[in-house]
């Protein structure tokens, strides 16, 4: 395949992308883009939908304002993640969120136990993790799980919102042993959409535990950061390949996890999971599965 020939093929499976995992600021983290600039450019590259995650603050006032009044295709979508400025597990705050309209619920990331205990314990965590810019309060680790593995009773009243509302669940940055309870209490209590990111990263998952995971309705974001040339590059083609087989094609979706300083914009990450993809030897059919048709099933578009 010539440079041009593969250059058309990726231009053409960006048509209709859909992003729900874009990192655009402002943030408390560093942001290479800002939500307009990140949304004007998925407009250019003909891309579905983006979702705009900060791990600090709700998006959905955001994207309900770049929907009004940018005039783009690109459809923007707001979420929310359950750290610490949120309350935490805080079901009020769900309640509010998913009325405002998000359509993503993110347990807890830099603030789960797991999470801080990675960067308490693990050597070069924070190296993987952006670092905030100013100094914050110290955080209050979370966990889904109580000291006997039970789901707690406030993560079960966000669950029930969560059904009630048609919305979509990450189990965040929690561990594997937390997860699986997790996701049999939302499969319980009438949670259709369920998925969980970077499984191989801070949650510990095994290439098992993604098949089990996906046997549950479980189904896996990858970050793209972590499989192309970034700052958190970390796994190669064939811990790609053999995570792609684990939970299979249908079942398998890419979010850019990108917006940082110093690394490709969610755009240009999108179209290298795309070479990758198609290095790896997937057809179309396949790639615009795993970048388009999976999220926009997950997130009901």
């Amino acid at each position: 395949m010539t440079t041009e020939t593969l250059t058309e093929r990726i231009d053409a499976l960006m048509k209709g992308a859909v992003d729900l995992h874009v990192h655009s600021g402002p943030s408390l983290h560093p942001r290479k883009v800002d939500h307009f600039e990140v949304m004007r450019q998925a407009e250019a590259a003909g891309m579905r939908a983006v979702l705009l995650k900060d791990h600090y603050y709700p998006t959905m006032p955001i994207a309900t304002l770049i929907n009004k009044h940018l005039g783009l295709k690109t459809q923007c979508l707001g979420s929310i993640v359950l750290n610490n400025p949120v309350g935490g597990l805080n079901p009020s705050a769900v309640d509010y969120a998913l009325k405002q309209g998000a359509c993503i619920v993110w347990m807890a990331t830099a603030h789960s136990k797991n999470h801080m205990d990675h960067e308490a314990k693990e050597a070069g965590f924070k190296d993987k993790f952006p670092v905030n810019t100013k100094k914050t309060v110290a955080a209050i680790p979370a966990t889904l799980t109580d000291e006997k593995g039970k789901v707690r009773d406030e993560v079960k009243l966000i669950l029930d919102l969560i059904a009630e509302n048609d919305a979509a669940v990450s189990g965040g940055h929690h561990h594997i042993s937390e997860l699986y309870p997790f996701y049999e209490e939302a499969k319980a209590r009438g949670v259709k959409r369920l998925f969980l990111n970077h499984p191989t990263y801070v949650n510990e998952a095994t290439f098992q535990d993604i098949a089990q995971l996906v046997s549950m309705g479980v189904a896996i974001e990858h970050s793209i950061c972590m499989f192309i040339p970034s700052t958190y590059q970390m796994f190669d083609d064939a811990h790609l390949k053999a995570a792609i087989d684990a939970a299979g094609v249908d079942n398998t979706f890419f979010g850019s996890d990108l917006g940082q300083n110093n690394n490709p914009t969610p755009v240009e990450g999108f179209r290298a999971i795309i070479e990758v993809l198609i290095r790896l030897g997937y057809d179309d059919a396949a790639i615009r599965k795993m970048t388009a048709t999976n999220a926009a099933t997950l997130v009901g578009l």
